[in-house]
């Protein structure tokens, strides 16, 4: 029996090493099974213990007799004498279940706390409900109220998301992910930007609308260093690593102000504007462009106004020259109707309605600039 207990404690060992679990733990679950295993025999002790050498891994059951306050009166070695059989069943028992609810509290606490993360999985099955994916050790959930609408998520594929909790369960773990927060963006931003990660550079707020549209307003530590162009990278490269991520999902990267009324103005870029005004009682901020600028300002089906309207946490109501001059009793400027649309390469063009030039949106910026000198 010592040789059989000798390759038992080695086995138990490799088992602790493999799966990361102490050695210790595992012979107190044993020793545990073991007791219920003796009780069930006929003649056995009311009370017991279960001892394991540690060094030789010889098992002795030990009856107890116990006083009305629980302590140990008398205690006699009791270990039956084919014991040594029922120990190897009851070990590859216990080792197999031990293990498992080992196993699922390492995964829990290798995840415990990471909320706000951001993980790699591989897409598994996908239903209407929620996709789940593949993270390695264990799979996450990926309900479909967190999944960016009419995004496909094709098996196998390769995705980031956002850790936005992590719950304890009887089967291990279970990991909630989400692809529309706006911390998504923000972990991918520090991923793809040194200067985010390091802390010189700052994203001070972000507003998104999954699938469509980001702006993320950033902030630099160091006079050096331009936040925006940080972030951008070279020829485009660090942000455009970031909507590939996103499957063409457009970021805008403002500078942040302290400034209210100018950080309303930034945030509404690509527009150019020309006069904010602000009630701190209300939080309305009346945002005036010129006639020209309003489409772009309010955006496609009002985008652009709603994202800068969360970004800076003012509700903006945008008006054109013309709108003011109206409501002040002025001069109304005539403005030809039309749409902006994208030429292809990423620059606005201003379409009229009804015909006549075509102008881009820099062009135009400059005319109006010189006007007003």
């Amino acid at each position: 029996m010592a040789k059989t207990n000798f390759d038992f404690l080695e086995a138990l060992q490799m088992i602790a090493n493999e799966k990361g679990i102490a050695v210790d733990t595992l012979l107190d679950s044993l020793a545990n099974a073991l007791v219920a295993a003796y009780k069930r025999r006929p003649g056995a002790a009311e009370e017991a213990v279960v001892t394991i050498e540690p060094d030789t891994g010889e098992i002795r059951v030990f009856g107890q007799e116990l006083d009305e306050e629980g302590n140990v009166i008398r205690e006699w070695d009791d270990t039956p004498k084919d014991f040594g059989r029922i120990a190897a069943q009851t070990a590859k028992q216990v080792m197999l279940q031990r293990i498992r609810e080992a196993e699922r509290d390492l995964k829990y606490e290798e995840y415990v706390g990471r909320e706000g993360d951001i993980v790699t999985g591989i897409i598994q099955q996908s239903d209407n409900r929620y996709t789940l994916l593949d993270l390695g050790k264990v799979e996450a959930l990926l309900p479909q109220q967190e999944q960016v609408p009419f995004e496909r998520y094709e098996h196998g594929a390769r995705v980031k998301a956002y850790i936005v909790e992590v719950r304890k369960t009887s089967k291990g773990p279970q990991i909630v992910v989400s692809r529309t927060h706006p911390g998504l963006i923000k972990r991918l931003f520090e991923l793809e930007v040194p200067e985010i990660n390091s802390g010189i550079v700052e994203i001070k707020a972000a507003a998104r609308e999954p699938g469509h549209r980001t702006k993320i307003a950033v902030w630099s530590n160091d006079p050096n260093v331009d936040p925006v162009g940080a972030c951008v990278g070279a020829r485009g490269a660090r942000v455009r690593m970031i909507t590939n991520e996103l499957r063409g999902e457009k970021v805008d990267i403002v500078p942040f102000s302290e400034d209210p009324a100018e950080f309303v103005q930034r945030a509404l870029q690509p527009a150019k504007v020309k006069e904010v005004r602000l009630d701190p009682e209300s939080g309305a901020a009346t945002v005036i462009v010129d006639d020209y600028q309003l489409s772009l300002a309010i955006g496609k089906e009002g985008q652009n106004a709603r994202l800068a309207a969360r970004l800076t946490g003012w509700r903006i109501d945008i008006k054109s020259e013309s709108e003011i001059d109206a409501e002040e009793g002025g001069y109304i400027q005539e403005w030809a109707e039309g749409e902006w649309i994208d030429n292809g390469s990423g620059e606005l063009i201003w379409h009229p309605a009804e015909g006549g030039e075509e102008i881009s949106a820099s062009d135009y910026g400059a005319d109006r600039q010189q006007e007003q000198e």
